[in-house]
């Protein structure tokens, strides 16, 4: 697994970025992570919580399923984020077969669960053991949102709860990430820094018209 910053450039379709240009970072992602090219499945993602199941061929070229997490048998998977929470997983069956997954998990995803539902579809795939990685994402001190929205967003997820350095009322969305996957049984291997204190990841917040990083998750198999 792995996480790209702004020196492998953007790596988004949808921010007005040359496709080709879009493309050719995606296969330099690739060949370091000694892939072929067109190896990472990609999605596109609506702030929901809809899981798409990846199979071996590849999804269409439109930017692959309409969805905020993937999970797949061993297809290599990218999720990606400029302040969001991108979550990258890893299992395999009694079997030893493995079972990889990804979840966009902003705001709306944090609430909605979409964390839980890929947990509950690699179990389903038979996946035991699962680990989970907590990329960069905005942190608590940094994430300020009106009072009501904390408000609504904790009652669903209370580790969501959050006061800004400002000591204005926030969310604290890995925390949020963190817990879900706790509860779900997976196993935190790591949690990134916060986007938008650091000049090396992208940040919606700090730039609008930013790029896009990426979660990665594949095996060596």
């Amino acid at each position: 697994m792995a996480f790209t910053d702004a020196r492998a450039g953007n790596l988004a379709l949808h921010v007005g970025d040359d496709p080709a240009e879009v493309r050719r970072r995606r296969q330099l992602v690739e060949a370091e992570a000694g892939l072929a090219a067109g190896s990472f499945q990609y999605m596109s993602q609506v702030h929901g919580n809809a899981v798409a199941y990846i199979g071996d061929a590849a999804e269409s070229a439109a930017g692959g399923p309409t969805a905020d997490a993937m999970v797949s048998s061993g297809r290599p998977l990218a999720v990606m984020v400029a302040d969001c929470v991108p979550v990258v997983l890893a299992g395999s069956t009694r079997a030893g077969c493995p079972v990889l997954g990804v979840a966009h998990a902003g705001r709306p995803g944090v609430a909605g669960g979409v964390i839980p539902a890929t947990l509950e579809r690699m179990r389903g795939d038979g996946a035991e053991d699962i680990r989970a990685w907590i990329g960069p994402s905005i942190c608590g001190a940094c994430y300020e949102v009106p009072e009501g929205m904390r408000a609504e967003v904790a009652e669903a997820v209370p580790a969501t709860w959050s006061t800004t350095s400002r000591g204005t009322p926030g969310l604290d969305l890995p925390a949020g990430a963190r817990s879900q996957l706790e509860a779900g049984g997976a196993t935190v291997e790591y949690s990134g820094p916060c986007t938008l204190e650091s000049q090396d990841l992208f940040s919606y917040r700090r730039n609008p018209d930013t790029g896009r990083f990426a979660g990665l998750v594949w095996t060596n198999e």
